[in-house]
């Protein structure tokens, strides 16, 4: 793997490997401990300019009852009405507006995304993880980055108030993005 001093080498269509990528997401539980969780089916693609990064863009596609904490119990409580309503919203799509260079690895990519029926702009941190070639002679890029977003705002809003005080489930969810992406011919 190394890093691209020269960005225009990245030019091109990439299509987003799921199968060596994770998009996943961080509550607090009770107060005191984070849950940590994923989903298990998305696609996504990315068109990067390496001569002008602001024209970078990017889609990613959800399937809303992938949702995976590994306890079935949760994962099924999630998929119901009170947090995502899978069988109403069956995706989560993030559509990026806009794309900005900070320095030779890092980047920010604004967007829409949508959860439920609620579409708010969002920016995400990117850090550019670097570019190799793999065995398959496929060349991949890797990208990492998150953003905190309030639940609430995305009328996921259930809660259960603890007797000692506070709530069951923060508000605040930290979206976590680990792409891997190859790119096409």
């Amino acid at each position: 793997m190394t890093t691209a001093t020269n960005l225009s080498e990245l030019t091109g269509d990439y299509v987003i490997d799921g199968s060596h990528s994770r998009i996943g997401f961080v509550a607090r539980h009770a107060m005191v401990t984070k849950v940590r969780g994923a989903f298990n089916e998305f696609d996504g693609k990315i068109t990067v300019d390496g001569d002008k990064p602001e024209n970078t863009t990017a889609e990613v596609t959800i399937k809303s009852a992938s949702i995976d904490t590994r306890n079935a119990q949760r994962d099924g409580h999630l998929t119901t009405n009170e947090f995502l309503d899978v069988e109403t919203y069956p995706e989560i799509k993030f559509v990026s507006t806009s794309a900005k260079q900070i320095d030779d690895d890092n980047f920010e990519i604004s967007g829409d995304l949508t959860i439920k029926d609620v579409t708010k702009n969002i920016t995400i941190p990117f850090a550019f993880e670097g570019v190799a070639v793999d065995p398959f002679g496929n060349t991949r890029v890797g990208f990492e980055g998150s953003h905190t977003i309030n639940r609430k705002d995305y009328g996921v809003s259930w809660n259960a108030a603890l007797e000692a005080g506070g709530v069951l489930v923060s508000e605040k969810v930290v979206l976590e993005f680990e792409i891997s992406a190859i790119k096409q011919a």
